[in-house]
């Protein structure tokens, strides 16, 4: 069977030694039938295995009858995202990936970030061929379709989101509380069912679809931003028209660890920065700790907690981006106060499960988005 598809390089690798050579198979009109077909008995793949998994890659290998081994000069891999029962019916489906690799030791790597994306399901299937004399490839049958995931970002992409971040900060204003807004019945119920506390509950999806916060940490969101004019809390909020007020040294005292979480925007000029503040040792900690990067809470570009001369502790926000910020501990009421807010409740500016941008420069990187 001869390719009729045109083909774009990309980066794989033999498990040590020099990159292998990868083709991305984009489709054309051309039909199969055209094509022609060699006769050869080569083997079939089995037990394929999915291995060493990344955001944008994977390692694939399997057996194969050792007596053909010899004839092989390509491999043929059959990649699609796994249908999805609630997606949306009127969106295009995802043209499959077809790739053609060489046919090297295996296991062999599989790296490509505009055809993988994190936190997705993935079919694949392989074949043997080979290539001969006229151009002309013999096939083996196709393998078993065998189903894998890709992992959420590392901490090697977020660090790369968070210096894209750094860039459009601004300039740090003080604060001097975090608040959180909400309805009525939230706080009512905080009271009367959750024994006067606000209680951690497990992020959304919204952000960057590869975030290892969506979805597993849990924790309480807060703000701090302020209005540049008036050096307070905005009277505006898209959540609720109460607000629960809380000094700032209460969730970020010495013992308070900080992390960067995630950098995105939803189609507007705003962009927001997800951070988590985690009592040292707590299980929220721990989670972060192995999976983002830490801030330095006196150095940095997002918040800050420095110390002065006089032993009074202040506290500094980024000016031109939204901080999101996370606390992993549940929260009393009794340590702030619930008061009604006089501003309007901005539905559009909320973020619950809002889905990134995947067209920004500012805030995107190149990997699956």
């Amino acid at each position: 069977m001869t390719p009729v598809s045109t083909s774009v390089a990309i980066t794989g690798h033999s498990g040590g030694g020099s990159p292998d050579s990868l083709y991305l198979e984009l489709p054309c009109e051309s039909k199969a039938e055209d094509s022609g077909v060699v006769e050869m008995e080569l083997p079939v793949p089995v037990n394929i295995r999915i291995s060493n998994i990344t955001c944008d890659s994977f390692k694939i290998c399997w057996d194969m009858d050792p007596r053909t081994k010899e004839k092989i000069t390509h491999y043929f891999i059959d990649l699609n995202k796994k249908e999805n029962k609630n997606s949306n019916k009127f969106k295009h489906k995802d043209v499959p990936t077809k790739l053609v690799a060489k046919a090297v030791p295996l296991p062999m790597t599989v790296r490509g970030h505009w055809f993988l994306s994190p936190r997705t399901e993935y079919t694949v299937a392989v074949q043997t061929a080979s290539k001969q004399s006229d151009g002309d490839y013999a096939v083996s049958e196709w393998s078993d379709i065998v189903e894998f995931c890709t992992a959420d970002y590392s901490t090697v992409h977020l660090t790369q989101l968070l210096q894209k971040a750094e860039v459009i900060a601004g300039r740090m204003l003080p604060f001097t509380v975090f608040y959180r807004n909400q309805n009525q019945e939230y706080f009512d119920y905080c009271r009367n069912v959750q024994g006067g506390r606000m209680l951690p509950s497990v992020k959304d999806n919204s952000g960057s679809h590869g975030s290892p916060l969506s979805g597993k940490l849990e924790g309480i969101f807060f703000s701090c931003n302020t209005e540049f004019n008036t050096g307070q809390p905005p009277q505006d909020s898209p959540y609720g028209r109460y607000r629960f007020q809380i000094p700032a040294e209460e969730l970020f005292g010495p013992d308070t660890r900080l992390y960067f979480g995630d950098f995105y925007c939803m189609y507007t000029a705003y962009h927001y920065v997800i951070l988590v503040l985690a009592p040292r040792g707590s299980p929220g900690d721990v989670y972060c700790s192995e999976r983002l990067p830490e801030l330095d809470v006196t150095d940095n570009r997002f918040l800050t907690r420095v110390c002065g001369q006089d032993g009074r502790v202040e506290f500094r926000h980024a000016q031109d981006v939204i901080l999101e910020l996370i606390y992993t501990e549940p929260v009393e009421l009794a340590r702030g106060s619930v008061a009604q807010i006089s501003g309007h409740q901005l539905m559009s500016l909320s973020t619950v499960n809002a889905k990134k941008d995947p067209s920004c420069k500012t805030c995107n990187i190149s990997v699956g988005r």
